[in-house]
């Protein structure tokens, strides 16, 4: 039958795997160093991959495709786990795929497992005693509030960043913007703390960002980490965490990573209180 599929231009492609996470399915493996649809059978043709792709080098195409098989996808899908089954679900939903979602759902059921979007009390999945984690209203800021309210506005600030993506997970350790660079790497919640992280902070340098304790992908990018400062002249790195015990994983990835990549970078931590202060 024809039917829309994923096309990959093995010319662009660098074989640096970022469509792979893109594709809960399981239809993109690399092999032999490019990035490849293993089978018809487990690509639904709806392109998830294709913003994951730094190069450009994933498409959609209409050809002759064995029809795709939600069932079998599913297999999958489940042997990966709950995470995997939850982008899975979001994935079909977000395309507007009922059809597909309900035999998803319809195959977790038959197998007794959990519905991630039934689930009760998500909220309390972070109750693990973290100060990172705990719910603090900081107060109303009345005198900050006042003087905003006083001090004519110039107009809005320009944002100061200067590549994109930004997320570690998604960045290509060969793009040209390293060469020379000051890195800001910065835990995911700092530029909602601090009111002027860009002109603070992100002025003039290249951002990385990630969750050190959210994220479960801590050997990936301490590998990643490790490929940028290897591969590139790095003028130095500035790093950006939380005032909270959890974020200090930040500076840990990034020591490793400096040990792996045999590199010694001049390195300054900027650690921002939760009230939205940089600490002396």
């Amino acid at each position: 039958m024809k039917r829309q599929i994923i096309k990959i231009d093995e010319e662009l492609c660098n074989g640096c795997g970022q469509c792979i996470p893109g594709c809960p399915e399981g239809a993109l493996q690399l092999i032999d160093g490019k990035a490849r649809l293993v089978s018809d059978l487990f690509c639904d043709g709806l392109g998830a991959c294709i913003g994951d792709c730094p190069l450009g080098a994933i498409s959609v195409e209409e050809r002759e495709a064995e029809p795709y098989n939600e069932r079998l996808v599913m297999e999958n899908i489940v042997a990966a786990g709950p995470n995997t089954i939850k982008a899975h679900l979001e994935h079909l939903k977000s395309h507007g795929e009922d059809k597909l979602y309900a035999e998803a759902i319809e195959v977790l059921k038959e197998k007794n497992l959990p519905i991630p979007e039934e689930d009760e009390g998500e909220c309390d999945t972070l109750a693990c005693g973290c100060p990172g984690t705990f719910a603090r209203f900081m107060g109303e800021k009345t005198s900050t509030a006042k003087a905003v309210a006083e001090k004519p506005v110039a107009g809005e600030q320009p944002s100061e960043l200067r590549q994109w993506p930004v997320q570690l997970s998604l960045l290509n350790p060969n793009a040209s913007y390293f060469d020379g660079a000051d890195l800001l790497i910065s835990a995911d919640c700092v530029a909602h703390a601090l009111g002027n992280f860009h002109q603070k902070l992100l002025k003039n340098r290249i951002l990385i960002v990630f969750c050190p304790k959210l994220d479960q992908r801590h050997d990936e990018y301490v590998e990643k980490l490790a490929a940028i400062f290897k591969r590139h002249e790095i003028r130095c790195i500035n790093a950006a965490i939380m005032e909270v015990p959890c974020c200090s994983g930040t500076m840990v990835l990034i020591n490793k990573a400096l040990e792996l990549a045999g590199k010694n970078i001049p390195l300054a931590v900027h650690t921002v209180n939760i009230d939205g202060s940089i600490k002396k």
